[in-house]
């Protein structure tokens, strides 16, 4: 049973950036305004993966208004992974949430989450109540879905539903190295591996006002696959094969 007057001890909330003028500063607002209903104690951190449109004035415009607000600025992009690992190293609160800076999904729905974080719970993951994409997203979506949860054996309903709510001690168990959107698939195997223990709620997902997706663009998807592959290989195939003694 959850406790919807639950509030939480402290709580970092971050944003990966990538090109998301048009959408970062309501989502910082948003988070600030969500925030204060949950607990005493929090912080909001952007990390900018090198932006080439105007994220970053909008971002100094924003530190002049609050003073938990902190941003990280990455000189080279390093890709969605290398900004989700850039996020949860600053994050210096007892959980971490984090989710997308390009809208398609609703901050204030953390307060969703928040109350589900009881004992002896690790991570809240959201899983898409409808995912609203070009229908060409959805199908590759699925597709990914089904290769991803049966080459990893995943038990989350929705593995690239970036809308999750983490204690960080966690990542005092487990490392995190993908510098793509597979960091995804190894944050929740690894974490599923380490025995901590997922809670799923559903969640709203948007259209995209703004900007494009940085992953379905062909040349990402073949990379996209190449790289899970040796993700598959590494973290799953190559450890079985050694306790097998089949491989040093």
């Amino acid at each position: 049973m959850t406790d919807k007057n639950k509030r939480l001890s402290s709580i970092s909330v971050f944003f990966p950036c990538y090109n998301d003028a048009g959408t970062i500063a309501s989502l910082v607002i948003s988070a600030f305004k969500t925030l204060r209903s949950l607990t005493d104690d929090y912080e909001v951190i952007v990390v900018d993966d090198a932006s080439k449109d105007f994220s970053r004035e909008i971002l100094e415009e924003l530190k002049t208004h609050y003073k938990n607000l902190k941003v990280i600025y990455h000189t080279q992009n390093k890709g969605y992974g290398g900004a989700l690992r850039s996020g949860f190293a600053h994050a210096t609160k007892d959980f971490v949430f984090y989710t997308d800076g390009d809208g398609q999904y609703d901050p204030r729905e953390l307060a969703l989450l928040a109350p589900e974080m009881v004992d002896g719970v690790d991570i809240v993951n959201g899983y898409k109540i409808q995912r609203h994409d070009p229908f060409y997203r959805i199908i590759l979506g699925k597709i990914y879905y089904i290769v991803v949860k049966n080459l990893f054996r995943l038990k989350v309903r929705d593995v690239d539903c970036d809308f999750r709510l983490i204690r960080r001690e966690v990542f005092d168990k487990i490392e995190l190295e993908s510098d793509d959107g597979a960091i995804c698939v190894e944050m929740v195997k690894k974490l599923q591996n380490a025995g901590f223990v997922f809670k799923e709620v559903p969640v709203n997902h948007y259209h995209r006002v703004c900007g494009r997706s940085q992953v379905f663009v062909v040349n990402r998807v073949v990379k996209g696959g190449i790289t899970v592959l040796k993700l598959w290989w590494k973290i799953c195939l190559k450890p079985f094969l050694a306790r097998k003694n089949l491989i040093r």
